[in-house]
């Protein structure tokens, strides 16, 4: 995934984790919303460059990466709700009458914990790029 391999695996932590394994150009590889019991066991790739959200149960989650012995990067997380609807309707264009309301109003079917994660990583790629991967 992405250049060389190299791997973005951003956590967007709260009562449902989002997880996103992210490539170097971008692109969404593995994503999931997990509990805490599956973080403990979901394999990384080796090499990852690991980010966790600095919102509600971040702490947790960086106990949890700790105890693992795995190396993180704490990130902002302000604009990822939104970011996250944007990507999700990106990826899952609405249909019916949803495709007449603006993305705001529009109410994901599903949980987007796992595109908070990927705007997460996006920004991350773009502020440490100098491009904008950015939706």
């Amino acid at each position: 995934m992405g250049r060389e391999g190299h791997t973005v695996v951003a956590l967007d932590p709260g009562r449902n984790i989002g997880v996103a394994f992210v490539g170097a150009d971008g692109s969404l590889g593995f994503h999931a919303v997990v509990t805490a019991a599956r973080l403990e066991t979901l394999r990384l790739p080796e090499g990852a460059k690991v980010l966790v959200g600095d919102g509600t149960g971040s702490d947790a989650v960086q106990r949890l990466l700790l105890e693992r012995g795995i190396v993180f990067r704490v990130v902002d997380e302000w604009g990822s709700s939104l970011a996250a609807r944007t990507l999700y309707f990106r990826d899952h264009p609405p249909r019916g009458f949803q495709r007449l309301l603006p993305n705001g109003l529009r109410t994901p079917p599903e949980l987007i914990d796992d595109y908070a994660a990927y705007a997460l990583a996006l920004a991350y790629l773009a502020e440490n790029a100098g491009s904008s991967p950015r939706p």
